[in-house]
């Protein structure tokens, strides 16, 4: 018997209708698929009737990873591989036109949307991402400026992703039941990116610092960024806004400018 660990974030979605809900919002037939974090395999069962070209799995828990090993062993389309997303080369293993999908751990979900948005090739060879957040963080990450949500997280995100659609999955959906509501995101890579950012690194930097006060005014921080002429060449640069007064594109370019010394 396999049971969830709650020290690895694990909750088991168990509930068909969503299941099924997930699974329409892309056609799977004939199109190569990455799932990270399969638990015992609900998801996938779904994806497998839909007939995929191929599934590759990602799973950390070595429990889990013996138990879908066996439930799969016959299945020659299915490639599972024991390890720590985090630190697997997931852009290695796509293939043109993939689909990413994710039941995430809550406590390093946004650090798994990030590795995606830092992928070198862009656009990628993934046509769509389907993850799963706590509903909280999920705020975040769809927010558009202005809103209370607006932040770092939905910054890096805009650069890259195109937000498609998004629904809130109840904590019985779930075993065990987690004590937050849960949030679908429908991501599409952007195909065309207006602005030449080199590194993703840099923007989280620059978002970093004029985030760290986010009730005061960036006239002091923006100083850590820039210097008084590179500020002047954004003209709709207002250095008396709070952060979240100021609108992603400013800090795309804010961020190309830092680049650019």
């Amino acid at each position: 018997m396999v049971f969830a660990k709650k020290s690895l974030g694990q909750n088991f979605l168990i509930d068909k209708n969503v299941i099924n809900k997930i699974i329409n919002l892309t056609k799977i037939k004939n199109r190569e698929i990455i799932e990270i974090g399969s638990g015992k395999g609900a998801l996938t069962d779904e994806i497998l009737k839909r007939k995929p070209k191929s599934l590759k799995i990602i799973e950390k828990d070595e429990n889990l990873f013996s138990y879908l090993k066996k439930k799969y062993h016959k299945n020659n389309i299915i490639k599972i591989f024991n390890k720590d997303i985090l630190e697997f080369n997931l852009e290695r293993i796509l293939k043109n036109k993939s689909i990413i999908f994710g039941n995430l751990p809550y406590n390093i979900s946004s650090q798994i949307l990030v590795k995606i948005i830092k992928f070198k090739k862009f656009p990628p060879k993934f046509d769509d991402v389907v993850f799963m957040f706590q509903k909280e963080l999920g705020e975040k990450i769809i927010s558009k400026f202005p809103s209370k949500n607006y932040g770092r997280l939905s910054i890096l995100t805009n650069y890259k992703l195109r937000i498609m659609e998004k629904f809130i999955i109840s904590p019985n959906c779930f075993i065990p039941r987690p004590k937050v509501n849960s949030m679908i995101i429908h991501f599409k890579p952007k195909k065309n990116i207006l602005f030449n950012i080199k590194k993703i690194d840099n923007l989280e930097r620059v978002t970093n610092i004029l985030f760290s006060n986010k009730r005061k005014m960036i006239n002091k921080n923006i100083k850590k960024i820039l210097n008084i002429n590179e500020i002047k060449k954004i003209s709709d640069l207002k250095t008396k806004c709070r952060p979240s007064e100021i609108n992603p594109e400013i800090y795309y370019r804010i961020t190309e400018i830092f680049e650019e010394k």
